[in-house]
């Protein structure tokens, strides 16, 4: 029996939904001979205890002490502004880390972060969780079979029921790169291109205060590849119906959406069609409670150096150049061509 031991840093909404994935992992992973015990720590220290409490792990006062004791990975859950500092601290403990993404505030955040996990010799995971969503998956299979033709369309949706608290909205530096930057990154891991520019429109109609943030509630952005062809990016805080993330991939000789099931947010016009009759989505995370418990999977594989690198630093931070993008598109109301790195390339 592999015995490891994960340590994981912020225990708000997502970080106990990866404390309890990581917990409930040992039901999956003890057939394949490994154990995995969780060590956890929070600035919230008596929620943090009383999670640890609920769960079975051990609850440590700080992150020095938690790479202190040991851990054969860690997961890190916080605030965005905290994941630089992080990131560098699991590096220099010489442990592998997973990040939720992103991995800084911005694009230029990101840089010194990229090049110390790469002196470093760093193995770092970020949290793209849609990677491991069995739609996706299908879809790239079918991509990359061309099922589908060459491809003329894609559009990607990312609908909230109902916005997060404006003062999460505040630092969370707009809707394109909260929201969706998901999409930005799996149109590109779908297709194995770039976006190379955005334009982008967006409005409030919602909460005033969404605006007074300096956000918005809906947004659009047009999407063009390197090879000229076209998509959308869709998102909007105010989806009624339910928690909705929808791609539509249309080809010259076939088409195929993922998130089209029972319990898609949406519901037909037409006379006669009772389909999709389920109960949708609520939330993300109800959305993608497998994506996230595959994520964890993955994650545990690679510290055992079963898996290559799933998401990699460099392709989230590709991600959220084209996020940067869509931000000033927005902002200045033109398109906006996609930042390269000194590689001349996003990736």
């Amino acid at each position: 029996m592999e015995h490891l031991t994960l340590g994981l840093v912020g225990v708000g909404r997502i970080g106990v939904m990866h404390a309890e994935n990581l917990v409930a992992l040992n039901e999956e992973l003890h057939p394949q001979g490994i154990d995995v015990q969780l060590v956890l720590t929070d600035v919230a220290a008596v929620h943090a205890r009383a999670v640890a409490e609920r769960l079975g792990a051990r609850f440590v006062p700080c992150v020095a002490e938690l790479l202190a004791s040991g851990v054969d990975g860690l997961v890190v859950a916080t605030g965005t502004a905290t994941h630089p500092e992080l990131i560098r601290a699991g590096v220099d403990a010489g442990v592998p880390v997973f990040c939720e993404k992103p991995v800084a505030l911005d694009v230029a955040d990101s840089l010194p972060v990229l090049e110390h996990i790469r002196s470093g010799g760093g193995t770092v995971q970020i949290g793209h969780q849609r990677r491991f969503d069995a739609g996706y998956l299908r879809a790239r299979a079918a991509l990359e079979a061309g099922e589908l033709g060459w491809i003329h369309s894609l559009r990607a949706v990312t609908c909230d029921m109902a916005p997060p608290p404006v003062e999460f909205l505040a630092a969370s530096g707009g809707l394109f790169r909260d929201c969706s930057v998901h999409d930005f990154d799996i149109l590109r891991w779908l297709t194995g291109r770039e976006i190379v520019e955005v334009y982008a429109r967006g409005s409030n109609n919602g909460d005033p205060a969404i605006g007074t943030v300096g956000d918005v509630d809906t947004a659009l952005a047009v999407v063009t590849f390197d090879d000229g062809t076209v998509g959308t990016v869709s998102a909007s805080r105010y989806n009624g119906a339910g928690h909705d993330v929808r791609l539509e991939i249309q080809g010259s000789e076939s088409s195929l959406t993922v998130g089209l099931d029972e319990r898609t947010a949406m519901r037909s016009a037409e006379p006669g069609v009772d389909f999709p009759s389920g109960t949708p989505h609520r939330t993300f995370a109800e959305r993608f409670a497998p994506a996230y418990r595959a994520e964890m999977i993955a994650f545990v594989e690679l510290i055992l150096g079963r898996r290559p690198n799933p998401c990699p630093p460099e392709d989230a931070v590709a991600a959220a150049r084209v996020a940067d993008a869509a931000q000033e598109s927005l902002r200045t109301g033109v398109p906006v061509r996609v930042a390269v790195d000194p590689a001349g390339t996003t990736r």
